[in-house]
């Protein structure tokens, strides 16, 4: 009875020793690997670049007041659409003092000038009905009366001028009192208010803004491209339009200015280039969106091409792993000549046929 059970307790060890062993070799076969198959087709590709950027009106118009003095009504706030010549903003002047007196003492002296050239031309209009003067003496008094009528008149309006911003017999489309639109457009801001003090524009300053006005159905796309890239753009060039605010909403534009000097940007140089876009009329654009423009800088149209990562790059030299046997699954080393790459697929010049099959990815197992 002890032997048997002796030899049922080595027998059960055998079979674990030899288990063991049989799944130890099991495990140390090598798994044969199983790639993909990539056949060679025809495709477009091309190579594209994104330039980063804002929308903005191609013409943006600062208003500006031609008389100094503070806002006394505001007709327009932002938003709002004007034609040329409405009205934005009424000032009221605040005259200086010292000009305030000048202007009434010259009214004061053109009055007594024509009140005694006026006596002077009535006594000389009788004494030439007497025959009493000659001719001429009576044209220069006349003359002076009339000069003298235009003096007041002038003194009359620079005083008015002075105090009230506006000529006395002046009609309101004249008045610098009224800061009227310059351009039909769109209000895009109104930076004063109600009781603000306002300069005029002039040779020394550039005065207080009124309001900015913009034709917002005329947008620009204004971007930085790299140095790297610059070179392949041309004036014409079709970009599409991506703007963030309007859920990736695509649009066109044309490419229409490159700029021929650079700015250095941390430590890169970047050139500006402008696009006008095409925006549909039910679409509303806010000025200053964020914008990202698309640009294709070459392209290929129905070339032979392979996904990029079946082909390995050793310096100048490109290969891929051509299928020879589809049976036993053995690939050949192909040497190739690439072209263009649009990061995906990369165009394959010669080396290749169409149909062929190449090495891709390992397959999981």
């Amino acid at each position: 009875m002890k032997t048997w059970k002796k030899w049922t307790f080595l027998s059960v060890i055998i079979v674990a020793l030899v288990a063991v062993f049989v799944s130890l070799w099991m495990r140390s076969r090598p798994v044969p690997v199983v790639y993909e198959n990539i056949a060679v087709q025809q495709t477009d590709i091309q190579r594209t670049t994104l330039v980063t950027g804002k929308v903005e009106p191609r013409d943006e118009v600062e208003i500006k007041p031609q008389i100094s003095g503070i806002i006394a009504e505001l007709y327009k706030q932002a938003g709002d659409h004007v034609r040329v010549g409405d009205a934005i903003a009424k000032i009221k002047v605040i005259p200086d003092m010292s000009q305030l007196a000048a202007a009434e003492s010259r009214v004061r002296l053109a009055k007594y000038n024509m009140e005694n050239a006026r006596k002077t031309f009535e006594r000389d209009s009788t004494l030439l009905l007497q025959k009493v003067i000659a001719q001429e003496d009576y044209d220069k008094s006349r003359l002076q009366y009339i000069a003298d009528l235009e003096e007041l008149q002038a003194a009359e309006d620079n005083l008015s001028i002075t105090r009230d911003g506006v000529a006395a017999k002046a009609s309101e489309g004249y008045t610098n009192t009224i800061v009227r639109a310059t351009i039909s457009g769109t209000v895009l801001d109104v930076p004063v208010k109600v009781g603000n003090s306002v300069i005029l524009s002039n040779t020394f300053n550039d005065g207080t803004t009124i309001a900015t006005v913009a034709d917002m159905q005329d947008l620009l796309f204004v971007g930085s491209i790299d140095e790297t890239e610059v070179g392949k753009l041309r004036e014409g060039m079709q970009m599409d339009l991506i703007i963030g605010a309007l859920n990736d909403q695509r649009f066109s534009a044309k490419l229409e200015y490159i700029a021929p000097k650079g700015t250095e940007n941390n430590g890169a140089m970047m050139f500006e280039i402008k696009g006008a876009a095409v925006i549909p009329d039910s679409v509303t654009i806010r000025a200053g969106y964020s914008a990202n423009a698309e640009i294709v800088l070459e392209r290929r149209a129905a070339v032979l091409s392979v996904p990029e990562y079946a082909v390995s790059f050793e310096g100048d030299s490109s290969f891929v792993q051509l299928l020879t046997d589809t049976v036993e699954n053995t690939y050949t080393r192909q040497p190739v000549i690439t072209g263009l790459s649009d990061g995906i697929n990369i165009e394959v010049k010669s080396g290749l046929n169409q149909g062929d099959l190449v090495r891709g990815n390992a397959q999981p197992n």
